[in-house]
């Protein structure tokens, strides 16, 4: 069910009862139950093993156990249905539509505009013909007003269904809020999750720059609110900053060149895959004025006098160079005098304290060191996280790299194909479902800058990775076209169900995402051409 009034419907209800909560395996979502852990109720994290029964007691309040499983029908199962209600929406009724139902390519049209020549042709001929051309393209012009009036209605439909861009965390945030509740951590994390969803390209940038102007109000009331606190300038305080910064990826915890060579939006729009991308770099660091052995060290040791005004001169060089958004609204935390960290520098370390591959932590112990990453008391993790997120950049760009300059990225008509073999570099790193799926929209992006066929411009991706060698399964991730649009809309999750179901191909939907699936290796060339007809 969708809850449109939060305090009646999700708060009043749930706050006397016992509940059990899922948590998605994304940033987002670990902001959205830590603002709920932080004020509203009790919280037990423990293995799908445990007996809820026993956890739960009657006179407890609200309990909420949070699970970190990916497949949460396995432990609803364990349970009686009058001891636990979930509310789910139904969805068995939606139809995956056809390719062109989705996506039309403008060249199409172009193909057809004009008209045949007619040198030579008698008075009447052209009379003919041109009143043959004028009825066809009264026809293609009726066509596609009813083309692109089912199109609005098939994506009605699946507005209802698909996950429509509001942040998790945002919501719980506007929860606390309308009930006085709201403190600062719980800002911040509003604001990381709402940074989440825009990493991850879930949400439009004006939808981003509108929530953005949402907690920036926020967060002017609460600055203007601790103002009067004894301890709003000691070395103890907690304070969120509304800043216009750089779009490059933990560049503060990083070197400038490593950030600048290792974020997919310069990456791509230099190509730095190529040796041409690479002379392109160090122009760009030569207009900008920085020295190799200042971009080269850790941020932090640059000199002052190139840090002042370093914001704006990398913008003024980077619009030279095409690059207009280089700098992008964001929010900055500081604890204290010594710890700053933007947005988006707690996005990658959480996500890669999640995703972790390291063999001495279980998927649990992943879960809850991502979730304890989120609060100050533990800053040595957050900064464990920065570490494990500069290695996943890089082997993100370093992977995208070797696809594009060995040509993996291959079209299957109405979609784009790529599969990363086993033995692959740092493989390990993208068994899982974020990492695959950041890489999957990094390279989409770098593919669109690399190719010049305008229609593979328009084209989704499907990437595979080897998920488990023993059990012979990879991950399967589905990528919406790299356009402008701002529906763009995933319909790869019941695709990749119709596609399974019709070639009786083994696999395992046991993700919150719809549009990332288990596959056995075995079933990948009859699963791909049973999509590959589905779509087309």
């Amino acid at each position: 069910m969708f809850v449109s009034d939060f305090r009646k419907e999700f708060y009043e209800v749930v706050q006397s009862q016992r509940v059990l909560l899922f948590v998605a395996s994304d940033v987002d979502a670990l902001c959205a139950c830590k603002i709920l852990q932080f004020r509203y109720f009790i919280l037990i994290n423990c293995g799908a093993n445990v007996d809820l029964l026993d956890i739960l007691q009657p006179d407890e309040d609200a309990i909420f156990f949070v699970c970190d499983s990916h497949r949460p029908v396995n432990v609803v199962n364990a349970y009686n249905d009058a001891q636990i209600k979930l509310l789910i929406k139904q969805d068995d009724d939606l139809e995956v539509p056809a390719y062109d139902d989705i996506f039309r390519d403008e060249e199409e049209d172009e193909e057809h505009s004009g008209s045949e020549s007619d040198n030579g042709s008698e008075p009447s001929e052209k009379r003919t013909r041109l009143e043959e051309e004028i009825v066809a393209q009264t026809m293609k012009r009726r066509q596609r007003r009813e083309w692109e009036a089912r199109r609005r209605d098939i994506l009605f439909d699946y507005e209802q269904y698909e996950y429509h861009g509001t942040s998790s965390a945002m919501v719980m945030f506007d929860l606390a809020w309308m009930m006085s509740k709201d403190l600062n951590d719980m800002l911040w994390w509003a604001i990381v999750g709402l940074t989440d969803q825009w990493v991850q390209d879930k949400i439009t940038q004006m939808k981003y720059v509108t929530d953005v102007g949402v907690l920036q109000r926020h967060v002017s009331r609460h600055n203007h609110r601790n103002e009067d606190e004894e301890n709003a300038l000691s070395v103890d305080c907690t304070r969120i900053s509304f800043e216009y910064d750089l779009r490059l990826a933990l560049y503060q915890h990083w070197s400038l060149h490593d950030s600048l060579c290792n974020t997919c939006y310069t990456a791509a729009r230099f190509k730095l895959w190529s040796v041409h991308g690479q002379k392109r770099l160090q122009e760009f660091l030569a207009d900008v004025g920085l020295p190799l052995k200042q971009v080269k060290q850790k941020f932090q040791s640059m000199d002052i006098s190139l840090k002042e005004n370093l914001r704006e001169m990398i913008e003024e060089s980077a619009n030279k160079f095409g690059m207009k958004d280089m700098r992008v609204q964001t929010f900055s935390i500081h604890f204290g005098f010594k710890h700053k960290f933007l947005a988006s520098d707690v996005v990658f370390a959480t996500m890669s304290l999640m995703e972790s591959p390291e063999k001495d932590g279980s998927g649990t112990d992943n879960f809850i060191q991502a979730l304890d990453s989120l609060s100050r008391s533990n800053l040595d993790k957050l900064y464990h996280g920065l570490e494990l997120a500069k290695k996943q950049l890089r082997a993100t760009q370093q992977t995208i790299a070797s696809c594009l300059c060995t040509n993996l990225v291959i079209s299957q008509g109405p979609f784009l194909y790529c599969s990363l073999m086993e033995g692959t570099p740092d493989i390990v790193l993208f068994s899982k479902p974020a990492s695959l799926s950041l890489l999957s929209r990094h390279l989409l992006k770098s593919f669109v800058f690399s190719t010049k066929n305008r229609r593979c411009k328009l084209l989704p991706l499907v990437m595979a990775a080897p998920l488990s060698v023993e059990q012979g399964t990879v991950t399967v991730v589905g990528i919406p076209p790299e356009t402008d649009s701002s529906d763009r809309k995933n319909f790869f999750g019941r695709a990749f169900e119709k596609a399974a179901e019709g070639t009786n191909s083994r696999t395992l939907h046991n993700h919150f995402d719809l549009s990332v699936i288990e596959l056995k290796a075995e079933d990948r060339s009859k699963f791909l051409d049973a999509l590959v007809s589905l779509l087309s």
